[in-house]
């Protein structure tokens, strides 16, 4: 029998998102966030000769810069003022995430509750000021030694790259979490979201293009479209699979009266981590050639033998991507996901685990539990972040990312519209409210 909330579901329309004020508020809101960040991946930062950045770049392509300028949405390819995007930010929360493992002070922050997170979240953002600020000053560096982009080199421009970059990283952190609290889904995830799609057109017209000149067969084309179908279908099923471990609360009296005695499930993701490892895995695989392709005069023979063996696409590279994807799958939901903690609170409120005894037990058992589903979480991501990989370079498709960029698209668009639809279905039950007779309801 379909529950309340899914028969609601079922009647919704038009009529019904019309009426939802608020919500058309909140999407309005979040797309004009969006267009302002999107508007500053154009604004060039000072200093910089464009034609000889964009020869500069043309020889950098397949490397650690193209996997950032694809999460950037282009800033890089035109190095706006958003050009460090908001990785930044991503950096500095999982250091933080990590500190916390390994200082009790952030743990006990941690677990205040809404105090304790509000002061993590505030040394996030002094995080991420000093980490952009850092990468600021490589990237200015970097680019004094790429010829002719800089036009006046020195610490003139050194000092001004850091304040643009720094502060473009910093307004889109801001919009970030407006669009959390004001708009709909999560901001800092949207930002990246907008940028993937918007340079969805341009890999698709490459594509086509290619396939029209005769470089890519019809029928691998053909193959690669029902490939990205299939791989939509995949990721959806997949990010939507979880573990329900079955809760129960015992039964309590007090006074004539009994309550408790319900039962209820915790609720265990298949991926636990998210798109973390796959971003990490190419970051760390890519940047060994990209650090080179900075001066490739002064690059010995034997590490030019090395990048050769770990090109995109050479088996070792495909194994070691793979292997590092499951590691940091993990390695993150080990960050994330403390089972203590979880059987400590469960403890705490009287829950426990049919079979298993409350405390250091039930901790076992949601750690056993969740070391298989994280071994088949991992293999997923592994499946998922390889095969189009093995096909970009196979078929020399321009579409960097690839399975990456595709699970960042499909996870934030099902965050959204579940968002969305719970919106939804708060207007509906406050509609239902406001027309019955109840004494509750006029109150």
């Amino acid at each position: 029998m379909a529950s309340a909330a899914e028969q609601l579901a079922a009647n919704f329309n038009f009529k019904t998102l019309a009426k939802a004020t608020e919500l058309r508020q909140r999407i309005l809101f979040t797309l004009g966030a969006l267009i302002l960040c999107r508007l500053g991946t154009y604004i060039p930062m000072p200093g910089i000769d464009p034609s000889a950045l964009a020869q500069q770049l043309n020889q950098q392509q397949g490397g650690l810069l193209d996997v950032f300028n694809v999460l950037a949405g282009g800033a890089i390819g035109r190095m706006a003022i958003f050009a460090l995007g908001i990785m930044p930010y991503i950096s500095a929360s999982i250091i933080i995430q990590l500190m916390t493992t390994v200082f009790p002070e952030l743990d006990k922050l941690k677990k205040e509750g809404a105090a304790g997170q509000k002061t993590i979240n505030q040394y996030t953002r002094y995080g991420t000021v000093g980490l952009a600020a850092l990468q600021a000053y490589g990237i200015a560096i970097g680019l004094e030694h790429w010829g002719n982009v800089v036009i006046d080199p020195g610490w003139f421009f050194r000092i001004t790259s850091i304040i643009t970059l720094t502060g473009g990283t910093i307004l889109l952190m801001w919009l970030g979490e407006q669009i959390t609290q004001r708009g709909v889904g999560n901001g800092i995830s949207l930002i990246i979201f907008a940028g993937i799609v918007a340079r969805f057109p341009q890999m698709i017209g490459a594509v086509l293009e290619l396939g029209r000149t005769g470089a890519i067969p019809p029928a691998v084309l053909i193959g690669g479209i029902i490939l990205v179908v299939l791989l939509i279908g995949v990721i959806v099923y997949m990010e939507r699979a979880q573990r329900r471990l079955l809760v129960q609360y015992p039964k309590r009296q007090v006074g004539n009266r009994m309550f408790g005695g319900e039962s209820s499930h915790l609720p265990l993701k298949l991926n636990v981590s998210g798109v973390i490892p796959p971003i990490f895995a190419s970051s760390i695989l890519l940047m060994p050639a990209t650090v080179a392709n900075f001066d490739s005069s002064s690059v010995p023979g034997w590490f030019q033998t090395v990048l050769a063996y770990i090109s995109n696409g050479t088996p070792l590279y495909l194994l070691l991507y793979g292997l590092m994807i499951i590691f940091f799958a993990f390695f993150y939901t080990s960050i994330i996901f403390n089972p203590e903690e979880t059987a400590e609170n469960l403890k705490k409120y009287g829950g426990f685990i049919p079979g298993i005894r409350p405390g250091k037990k039930t901790a076992d058992y949601i750690d056993f539990v969740l070391t298989r589903i994280t071994v088949i979480g991992s293999i997923y991501l592994a499946l998922v972040c390889l095969l189009p990989e093995w096909l970009i370079f196979k078929y020399n498709i321009p579409f960097y990312l690839g399975g990456t960029s595709i699970l960042i698209v499909v996870s934030v668009t099902m965050d959204t519209v579940a968002q969305i639809q719970s919106h939804l279905v708060a207007q509906q039950y406050e509609g239902l409210l406001r027309k019955s007779r109840l004494r509750g309801a006029r109150r």
